[in-house]
């Protein structure tokens, strides 16, 4: 028992031999016969009744409707043309007419109507309509000699036929489409020399390249006009005309493919470019992720709407990506992976090109973030090419935004170093964290954190108030050296992982250098001056940036009043 909710099938009929079921098989059918010369056969297609006197009738109709046609009608293309047993639905007609073309004479102009009808064998069948018989009837056929490529074409060009149209006619298409070329040439190629003289903008970007882009499609789109339009003046044959009538829409749609093309690929040249120079790194990212993008979804439009010009039926096609979506879903996991992070790369941007970073166990510059993968210039100078989703989901560490920089080495002094010694390296080098102007006050820790196995260490935690790493090692350095001269100053020196043996001619830590230190704390204690276990607010005010940088003696500090750079 059927379901209440099963949709009825759809009725089925037997295949017409004529292909007459659809507006394009009937128009496809009935070019074909007259292309044979067949014109019983063409007169199948037309709305008459049935016995001898109508089949004389229907043929004669068949041959007035191709002079017409060739005297300047118009068939559409077949991509235009519907291939449902419905017909068109959205246009202004009845649903039982279908507009196919239009005639163009001297006396009167119609439009070429295919009607619905009921086939004797049931089913529907598409034939030229009652009005468009009585147009072709009252429409005296003009002299074929009139049209031009008639009264010039040598009989010889005549006598030969090449699938349904004379070698004199495949001959003048030929030509034509030549001709049509080349006109459209030299007009493109003409106004393109003028538009400069005339408009001085046009010499200059963006202008420039915008008409740089429109030169080849608009030359592509003038030629395929030309040749339509003159096609029809000159008498060109319905055949020929409607064999390259599929040609002419195909080269019109890679026109403005081209053109699509071409101004993605200017606008996205010309945005890198100007936010380059303005030193904008994420717009230049963006910029050419949509340059790609943009690409890519032309040349997908451009398949599908070229298919559906050369008359493929994109809606199956569309159908069966649908029962495949799922094999297809799997099959490119990994594309739609990495186009999905190439495009958290674009929007989050945690990285841009230009900026040295770490991904996993990678370390380089980021050179180019593409639809698919991104590549790094490593310090080996190799290229590492990582695929997007991987690069997205990986961890990635940033070197390229930091507003400073961290400063934390651990000094481990020998184990003879006296606790007054160790109180005086905490605050002379306290001191100079806070005296020198590239280090941030705040933090400034220097503490005494653990008795080691082989040194007693303090731990230094601060930050260098510098952007780049070449300034940052150059005030690592500084402060290096300044850390080296206080723990000699102190008396005491740098712990080494070995043990240590002392001999008699040994002379030990110095002991002047000692009590100096030990005498410098005990005057901090008798004063209550003593900065430890934290300086005083006032005293930092007192030493901030006090300590000369660059260090005295260098040539930087010799030629920072004069403003000369050292060796020019």
């Amino acid at each position: 028992m059927q379901s209440e909710t099963e949709e009825p099938a759809e009725p089925q009929w037997p295949d017409d031999a004529l292909e007459r079921r659809t507006p394009r098989g009937s128009i496809a059918g009935f070019i074909s016969a007259v292309a044979e010369k067949n014109y019983e056969k063409a007169g199948e297609y037309f709305k008459v009744g049935e016995g001898e006197a109508e089949d004389a009738r229907s043929a004669e109709l068949a041959q007035h409707l191709e002079i017409l046609l060739n005297q300047g009608g118009q068939i559409m293309p077949y991509s235009w043309i519907s291939r449902s047993v419905e017909g068109r639905t959205d246009d202004d007609l009845p649903n039982h007419l279908e507009r196919v073309g239009t005639i163009d004479s001297s006396r009167e102009d119609f439009d070429l109507l295919l009607e619905k009808v009921e086939g004797p064998e049931g089913g529907p069948l598409w034939l030229f309509s009652d009005q468009t018989i009585q147009y072709i009837e009252e429409l005296s056929a003009l002299d074929e000699n009139v049209l031009l490529l008639n009264r010039i074409m040598p009989d010889i060009l005549e006598r030969y036929e090449l699938w349904g149209a004379t070698v004199g006619q495949w001959l003048a298409i030929i030509l034509l489409a030549a001709f049509s070329y080349a006109v459209a040439w030299l007009l493109t190629h003409f106004f393109l020399y003028i538009i400069p003289l005339v408009w001085k903008r046009a010499r200059t970007e963006p202008t420039a390249g915008v008409l740089k882009a429109f030169a080849l499609p608009v030359k592509l789109y003038l030629a395929v006009w030309l040749f339509v339009m003159l096609s029809t003046e000159i008498g060109i044959s319905i055949i020929l005309r409607q064999r390259f009538s599929g040609i002419t829409i195909v080269i019109g749609l890679l026109a403005f493919l081209i053109l699509l093309w071409r101004l993605s690929e200017f606008l996205g040249t010309f945005s890198t470019n100007k936010m380059s120079s303005r030193g904008n790194l994420s717009g230049v990212s963006v910029a050419l992720f949509l340059k790609r993008a943009a690409k890519i979804a032309i040349v997908i439009f451009g398949i599908i709407a070229i298919l559906g010009a050369i008359g493929v039926d994109i809606t199956t096609g569309l159908a069966a990506l649908g029962i495949g979506g799922l094999a297809l879903a799997l099959g490119a996991q990994k594309t739609i992976e990495n186009f999905v992070g190439s495009v958290t790369l674009i929007t989050d941007q945690p990285i841009r090109v230009g900026d040295f970073c770490k991904v996993g166990d990678t370390l380089g510059t980021v050179e180019k973030i593409g639809m698919r993968s991104t590549r790094i210039r490593t310090l080996d100078r190799t290229l590492i090419t990582i695929p997007n989703g991987e690069f997205s989901s990986s961890k990635i560490e940033n070197y390229a935004h930091r507003d400073r920089f961290w400063f934390h080495p651990t000094i481990g002094l020998r184990y003879e170093t006296t606790p007054d010694q160790i109180r005086y390296l905490l605050v002379e080098l306290r001191s100079i964290l806070y005296a020198h102007p590239m280090v941030t006050s705040d933090p400034a820790r220097v503490r005494f954190t653990t008795l080691g196995a082989d040194s007693i260490n303090l731990e230094i935690f601060t930050y260098v108030k510098v952007s780049t790493f070449d300034e940052f090692l150059e005030v690592k350095e500084d402060l290096l050296l300044r850390i080296m001269d206080v723990v000699n100053e102190s008396g005491t020196g740098f712990a080494f992982p070995s043990q240590t043996i002392y001999f008699g001619k040994d002379t030990g830590l110095s002991k002047e250098k000692s009590k100096s230190a030990e005498d410098k704390v005990r005057q901090w204690k008798e004063k209550g001056d003593l900065q430890l276990p934290k300086f005083d607010p006032e005293h930092i005010k007192e030493i901030e940036d006090k300590i000369p940088y660059p260090p005295e003696g260098s040539a930087e500090q010799r030629n920072k009043g004069t403003g000369t750079i050292p060796g020019l």
